[in-house]
């Protein structure tokens, strides 16, 4: 079970550093900013499902998916030379 759990992870970490990318530059609370935050989110839960893994590890994946977000607009920013 928990290699199941290290997979969804990491599936959900790498679908969402590039939402978090494309986040980076939009404008907060536009249509776009809302797309690049739930885009991922089908995604996810498809393979949280096809993985046989319960409901109660959605915490986790919500806070995978966060901490993709924000890496994904950290690399962004220091990318483009931006202070963090």
């Amino acid at each position: 079970m928990w290699e199941k759990l290290l997979i969804v992870v990491a599936i959900t970490l790498i679908l969402n550093m590039p939402s978090g990318w494309f986040r980076e530059k939009t404008e907060k609370f536009s249509k776009k900013w809302f797309l690049y935050i739930h885009l991922p989110i089908p995604f996810i839960v498809l393979s949280r499902i096809l993985m046989g893994l319960s409901i109660k590890f959605a915490p986790a994946l919500i806070a995978t998916a966060v901490a993709g977000q924000l890496a994904g607009g950290r690399i962004r920013r220091k990318m483009e030379g931006e202070t963090v």
